[in-house]
C-alpha cells in the first residue's frame, strides 16, 4: 500500500465513524512512572464487517537510552462472525505510527491553507518524520521548520531528511510559528510549547501527541482563538487531548467542536479562507486500528 492508499483508508475510517456505523468502547489506559509510560487499549469493530480488532499500543520514553524504540505494541484481528482469532500483528507500535501520520496528512488535505509557505513540526521523532512523508502526498511544500527540546536531535532530523525537504532548525517555537502556516504538533508534552499569541493569520495546526488526560501542546486559548475546531472523535475529546484541557480551563464549550468524518462529507463546515486559524486535535481512535489491520490483512490473503 502506498501513502495515498492509506490516507484514503483513514478517511474512510473516520466518515465510518462519525456516520454511526462502527462501534468504539472508550479506551483503556495505563499509566507507568517508573519508568514514565504509558498503554493504550483500542478495539471496535464496524458493523457488518467480517472482523473485530483489538488494539495494544505503549510509549515508554526512555526507552531510546536503552537502544530501544520508544513505541511498542501489537494488533489483534478476530472474525466477527464466529470470534476465531484470524491474525496478531506483531508491528511494535508501526501501523499505529503509520495510521497516525495518515490521519494527519488527512487532517492537512481538509484544512491547510491553499499557499502552505512551510511546514513547522514540533518534534523531531519517528511521528515528526512520517507526518512529512505522507503530507508530500498534500502538498508540494517542501519548506520545513523543526523545532526539538533537544538540539542533537534537531539537527539530526535536519541531517537525515535534508535531501527531500529544504529543513531549518528553530530555537524557539515562536520561531518557528512565525514561519509556517502549516504546523504538526507531535511531543508527548504535559505543558503548552505553542501559544495563541505565536500564530499567525490563517494557519492550520494538527495536533496529535496530546492523547490523555494529562498530555497538552496547545495553550488552551489557542483553541478559544481557533475559528475551526475539529476533533476525530467528540466523545473521546471530553477525556482527553487538547480539547479536554481548553475545556477544563473553560475556554471551550462542546458545541465549538466538530467531528473529522462529519467535516470531510460537508464542505460547509470545512476552511472558507486562508485567513482562518484551524485546529484538528487528533487523539486516535479504534477505527483507525480496525482499518489498517484489515487492509494489512487483506494484502496477506491476497500474496497467499
Amino acid at each position: 500500500m502506498n501513502h495515498n492508499e492509506l490516507i484514503q483508508y483513514m478517511e474512510r475510517a473516520f466518515t465510518s465513524y462519525s456516520s454511526g456505523k462502527a462501534v468504539i468502547p472508550p479506551v483503556g489506559e495505563l499509566i507507568f512512572t517508573e519508568p514514565k509510560g504509558e498503554a493504550h487499549i483500542k478495539y471496535g469493530y464496524i458493523k457488518g464487517a467480517d472482523t473485530y480488532c483489538i488494539k495494544i499500543a505503549s510509549g515508554f520514553y526512555d526507552n531510546p537510552k536503552i537502544g530501544l524504540p520508544s513505541s511498542q505494541g501489537m494488533m489483534l484481528l478476530f472474525s466477527q462472525k464466529t470470534g476465531q482469532p484470524l491474525a496478531v500483528l506483531l508491528d511494535e507500535g508501526l501501523l499505529t505510527d503509520i495510521r497516525t501520520a495518515a490521519a494527519g496528512a488527512l487532517a492537512a488535505k481538509y484544512f491547510a491553507p491553499k499557499k502552505i509557505k512551510a511546514i513547522g513540526i514540533i518534534g523531531t521523532g519517528i511521528q515528526a518524520r512520517l507526518q512529512l512523508q505522507y503530507l508530500k502526498e498534500i502538498t508540494s511544500c517542501r519548506k520545513v521548520w523543526v523545532w526539538g527540546r533537544n538540539q542533537e536531535n534537531a539537527q539530526r532530523f535536519k541531517n537525515d531528511l535534508e535531501k527531500e525537504f529544504d529543513v531549518h532548525i528553530a530555537t524557539l517555537t515562536a520561531e518557528l510559528a512565525s514561519q509556517c502556516n502549516l504546523i504538526v504538533t507531535t511531543t508527548p508534552a504535559t505543558k503548552p510549547l505553542l501559544k495563541a499569541e505565536y500564530i499567525l493569520p490563517g494557519t492550520h495546526i494538527t495536533a496529535m501527541g496530546s492523547d490523555t488526560a494529562t498530555k497538552q501542546e496547545l495553550e488552551s486559548e489557542l483553541l478559544n482563538k481557533a475559528d475551526i475546531l475539529v476533533v476525530d472523535s467528540i466523545p473521546q475529546s471530553q477525556s482527553r487531548g487538547e480539547v479536554f484541557r481548553a475545556m477544563q480551563d473553560g475556554l471551550i464549550s462542546p458545541g465549538k467542536l466538530a467531528e473529522l468524518g462529519k467535516v470531510i462529507r460537508d464542505p460547509a463546515l470545512q476552511r472558507k479562507n486562508d485567513q482562518q486559524i484551524s485546529v484538528v486535535d487528533l487523539t486516535g481512535v479504534a477505527v483507525q486500528d480496525i482499518m489498517i489491520a484489515n487492509a494489512v490483512y487483506n494484502a496477506y490473503k491476497a500474496s497467499v
